[in-house]
């Protein structure tokens, strides 16, 4: 015999009831179903009473509408000849439901036994019509053979009474039974009670258990258990199997599947539950049962959470080695009735942290100062306190016990996305992991939880893109095309969710598309500032968050602290950050070291080419940079590569400008002052503390020039062609050509025009391209060369790419 219950989405609806009905039918007999109430009328019912003993004459209209849909439910899913005698008593059952709200309306008043009665009548009503609308099925009321006492002011199940009265009710049963769960009587006074909230869950398990059940089937609006919230984490998926200890650890910790209660009965009479969606039948659900998961199936099964979590903490040294502290603590609080759901405690039995609701607070902590009076006053113990509006979240499976690491790897990856963990709580058997944090961090926590441990088919990098000119729009290009491969292959998926210009700026946690993302952010951007883009990003609270900037902008610069003080890996193709002074480009390192997140800005020198991350691994490996010699400016090497007899000086100046090597305003490259940042940011990675000051200029262009307005600029740099190419033709006839170098020795820096020949590295260095020889303790005698591209958007867009490729670790 199976036991099947149907919960209130799937009696809720005309869709739900015939789906139901199909489902029955196709079952052998004997069969017992047991119903929820229609979905939302146990709430409507609490809302009548509410507004009826306020003597709000509104009850009425919703008494109306709540008759009018059950009829309405009657009239599509009833069989023709059950539906006059069903409609005749359904009158009847709202006529005495109109009564006694009318005696609540007229004395202003309700009791607990009134209100109990009047939320019983959503599962008598649903019960009835499914009952009439299932060919042979006959229907019983449930508060017949379902007895609860009271303990605490709460209804609980009398399991000797119900046993009984379940077997004689449904000895030598061979048909369809329907019955109402939730509802039930007092064994002493025979009043109407309730099993509460989910209690219809607790009356199908008590059925089963009580008459050996084959199975019992809960029959849902989702496909069984999900491995997290779906609300909150768009990429869940089914459970297919979890262990009786699985499902209600899970349950416990806020999963809404069944009500955590259900688990116990059917648990002891070994009775296997299954979750199934009355939508979709076909659906495989999930399956509990006492088989524990294979040695070789994941460690994790499912996170759940509550988001109610009081946290009450007694605090005090007089408490150390004491016996009987915690016996006080749980008695003072049972005798009260509040529920304990986790607890915390100091290996020196000094600190014991529980974990309440939220409503149970201010009781919890007035019932344990009252316990404690004594040893408060004394001083033995310090305080009581609560810390209100938190949440927990529990990581849950039983194969956490063979694996090493689980904890290590869930507050290592907490930390890095900046959730602060309060308390936490792990039990022997290891199959329940919980912690405590502020409310607001719950859906981070969640996320990062979830893909940590690999429940999601994707790692996830949420990233903010700053700067749509033609470093940020090639980037977004290569991001849009790359991002099919880099989820089918390497299981990465790049969420950009916030693009910004100078002007606007577009966010979207869901992510936003790069088909049209300059439309998108025309039409749809908010105005935009530094300071707005950062607060719109931290504030979004997202995980594995990734802010990109691939601006010249000094004031996005400036919130590089903010964003990694708050858990945000930024990477950058902005110098200034790290060209900055020395106790800024130091800070933000070690800032994001403490978080683990990253500071990744290799594009500052070379764009594309892998020169910083080399001088990282040589001197990460325990190798020294003794010095440095590099052509750095793709925009000089440009100009002296392309500066003849027919082109002057002032037109490769401006075709490097038309060209995009570059900067806007070509006085920057043409000062030194992109070369002097770059080798400082070089000296720096290279171990040396240097600032730009400290950098000697030999500049082949006098100060003179760089004053006043670009527009004087152009003007007058025409004033040294003729020199220059005189210059050049001296050069070329001794076989020497002209390259703008940086040179860094021991940490002494400087930059100037230098003459090479041709049998120098430097002397073939074509168009834009850059150079960078390396002399260690290793390559001594032999430097190591870099050479390649050093300018352009694509090349520098690719090397930002890469640098946020690395930080998801993939290879």
């Amino acid at each position: 015999m199976k036991v099947l219950k149907f919960g209130g989405t799937s009696v809720g609806s005309i869709e739900g009831i015939l789906s139901l009905k199909k489902i029955v039918q196709a079952e052998k007999k004997p069969l017992i179903v047991v119903v929820s109430a229609l979905s939302g009328v146990t709430d409507k019912l609490y809302q009548l009473v509410s507004l009826a003993s306020n003597g709000d004459e509104s009850y009425l209209q919703e008494y109306n509408d709540l008759a009018q849909r059950h009829f309405d439910i009657i009239n599509n899913v009833v069989m023709p000849n059950e539906k006059i005698p069903l409609t005749n008593e359904i009158k009847a059952i709202f006529d005495d439901l109109a009564n006694i709200l009318r005696g609540i309306f007229l004395i202003r008043d309700s009791s607990r036994k009134i209100t109990d009665i009047v939320v019983s009548y959503g599962e008598v009503l649903s019960s009835l019509i499914v009952a009439n609308s299932i060919e042979s099925a006959t229907h019983c009321d449930s508060r017949k053979f379902i007895k609860t006492n009271n303990q605490f002011d709460k209804h609980v199940a009398d399991f000797t009474a119900t046993n009984a009265l379940v077997q004689q009710t449904f000895a030598g049963n061979t048909s369809i039974l329907v019955c109402g769960g939730f509802i039930s009587t007092d064994s002493t006074t025979g009043f109407v009670t309730n099993l509460g909230r989910g209690g219809s869950d607790y009356t199908a398990a008590i059925i089963a258990a009580t008459l050996n059940a084959e199975i019992l089937e809960i029959w849902t609006d989702v496909d069984g258990f999900m491995t997290a919230d779906p609300r909150i984490i768009n990429n869940t998926y089914v459970i297919e199997q979890l262990s009786f200890s699985e499902a209600m650890e899970l349950c416990n910790f806020g999963a809404k599947v069944i009500y955590p209660p259900t688990i116990f009965p059917v648990f002891h009479k070994n009775i296997p539950v299954v979750i199934k969606n009355t939508f979709n039948p076909d659906a495989k659900g999930t399956y509990i049962s006492s088989q524990k998961a294979e040695a070789t199936s994941k460690a994790i099964k499912g996170i759940s959470s509550i988001n109610d979590t009081s946290l009450i903490t007694i605090q005090g040294l007089g408490m150390v080695g004491v016996i009987g502290v915690n016996f006080r603590i749980f008695k003072a609080l049972a005798s009260n009735g509040i529920s304990v759901f986790l607890v915390s405690q100091a290996s020196s039995e000094n600190t014991t942290s529980i974990g309440v609701r939220n409503a149970d607070s201010a009781l919890a902590v007035e019932v344990l100062q009252q316990e404690f009076d004594a040893e408060i006053k004394r001083g033995e113990i310090d305080q009581i306190f609560s810390e209100d509006d938190l949440a927990t979240v529990a990581i849950v499976g039983d194969n956490m016990k063979r694996t090493p690491g689980i904890a290590g790897k869930l507050f290592g990856t907490l930390g890095k996305n900046g959730i602060n963990v309060i308390a936490c709580a792990q039990g022997a058997s290891e199959t329940n992991i919980s912690f405590v944090t502020d409310r607001k961090s719950l859906r981070k926590a969640l996320t990062v939880s979830h893909d940590s441990f690999f429940l999601s088919e994707y790692q996830v990098l949420n990233i903010c893109v700053v700067g749509v000119g033609t470093v940020g729009g090639s980037l977004l290009e290569q991001i849009k095309k790359q991002q099919p491969t880099l989820m089918s292959q390497n299981g990465l998926k790049l969420n950009v969710v916030g693009i910004a210009s100078s002007k606007k700026m577009l966010f979207s946690r869901e992510g936003i598309a790069l088909d049209n993302y300059r439309q998108l952010l025309f039409d749809n951007g908010e105005n935009a500032s530094s300071s707005a883009i950062c607060h719109e990003f931290i504030n979004m609270n997202i995980f594995n968050s990734v802010f990109v900037d691939c601006t010249a902008s000094n004031e996005i610069s400036e919130m590089y602290n903010h964003l990694i003080n708050n858990n945000i890996s930024v990477v950058t193709a902005n110098k200034l950050a790290a060209s900055s002074s020395y106790q800024n480009y130091w800070q933000l390192k070690e800032t994001a070291r403490r978080r683990g997140v990253k500071f990744l800005f290799e594009t500052n020198v070379g764009a594309g080419l892998p020169i910083i991350n080399t001088v990282n691994s040589l001197i990460n490996s325990g190798d020294k940079v003794l010095k440095m010699e590099a052509v750095l400016s793709g925009t000089l090497n440009f100009i002296f590569n392309t500066i003849s007899e027919e082109i002057p000086l002032s037109k490769a100046i401006r075709m490097a400008k038309e060209q995009g090597y570059s900067e806007p305003d070509p006085r920057i490259d043409l000062s030194g002052t992109d070369v002097i940042r770059k080798l400082v940011i070089l000296a720096r990675e290279s171990g040396y503390k240097t600032e730009q000051a400290d950098v000697e200029k030999r500049l082949f262009v006098s100060e003179n020039y760089f004053e006043g307005s670009l527009e004087n600029f152009w003007k007058n740099i025409t004033q040294l062609d003729q020199s220059l190419e005189e210059q050049r033709k001296l050069l070329a006839a001794n076989n020497k050509r002209w390259r703008f170098v940086a040179t860094m020795e021991l940490g002494k820096c400087s930059v100037g025009l230098k003459e090479v020949d041709s049998l120098h590295p430097f002397f073939d260095l074509q168009g834009s391209n850059n150079i960078v020889l390396i002399t260690t303790e290793r390559y001594h005698d032999y430097p190591m060369i870099i050479k390649g591209y050093g300018a352009g958007a694509n090349v520098t867009a690719a090397g930002v790419f890469a640098d946020i490729i690395s930080i998801a670790n993939i290879r």
